[in-house]
């Protein structure tokens, strides 16, 4: 009689009303974490209502400076280093950059010397620094810049933007520098939108590459060419060498 009473006690708390309820939690921290989720809205939780929370971010910029640990490559360590040209202050209502670290002024320009891209292409990994560039630039960038750089994605297509909507083409800014394309697509640029927040600075880097293969036609292979060049030299180097051997 004992042991079905106590049953009987433990299953009555976990009895509600609400259909969608799973009833009484014992341990309800190993059901919810107990630290702040980015993206819950703790205002409002299974319909219940807390004011106070309505108006408090739980999604926040990291503190200044902060870098994630991507390893111990110090060529990795050194690109995802906090940016040294940053965008202007104008940026925060421009492009939504509040809580970002910014200049006063746009230090756009100061990149125009930046022309070396750190993310180092060679014939070994230029096939998949283009491939990885062709998966990022489908997903973030196609639908404006258009699928062969042209500006004439879906979205300019399609006329939603109205006289705003005109995306030049990557052939005209072939003069442009890595710096200033890795600064245009991580800041934004005009109507574009910043990618900082979505794309990390190595995958920013990859996208330039990308978007320069657009720009000259002999991309991702000019280091092949010069390998070519040498090995044709140096055989002809090897030959001459032996021709001169045999007249001696």
């Amino acid at each position: 009689m004992a042991a079905p009473l106590l049953g009987v006690i433990f299953l009555l708390p976990s009895c509600e009303s609400d259909p969608d309820s799973p009833g009484k939690e014992f341990m309800p921290d190993m059901y919810r974490s107990p630290a702040i989720e980015a993206y819950v809205d703790y205002g409002e939780i299974r319909g219940r209502e807390n004011k106070e929370l309505k108006s408090k971010l739980s999604a926040r910029q990291t503190p200044k400076y902060t870098i994630p640990f991507v390893g111990t490559d110090e060529v990795l360590v050194k690109m995802m280093m906090p940016n040294r040209y940053k965008a202007g202050m104008a940026w925060r209502e421009s492009h939504g950059l509040y809580g970002w670290d910014l200049s006063e002024e746009s230090e756009y320009e100061m990149t125009r010397n930046n022309t070396v891209n750190p993310y180092t292409m060679t014939t070994e990994n230029a096939d998949r620094i283009l491939s990885e560039g062709k998966t990022l630039y489908t997903s973030m960038c196609m639908h404006c810049h258009g699928e062969k750089g042209d500006g004439n994605g879906p979205m300019i297509q399609s006329g939603a933007y109205g006289d705003l909507g005109v995306v030049p083409a990557y052939k005209s800014l072939d003069t442009l520098s890595e710096g200033k394309i890795f600064h245009s697509i991580y800041y934004g640029k005009g109507y574009m939108g910043a990618h900082g927040s979505l794309l990390n600075k190595k995958e920013i880097w990859t996208l330039v590459h990308y978007v320069r293969q657009f720009q000259f036609d002999d991309y991702g292979k000019e280091e092949e060419v010069v390998e070519e060049d040498s090995e044709e030299l140096g055989e002809a180097t090897e030959s001459l060498e032996t021709e001169e051997g045999d007249t001696k």
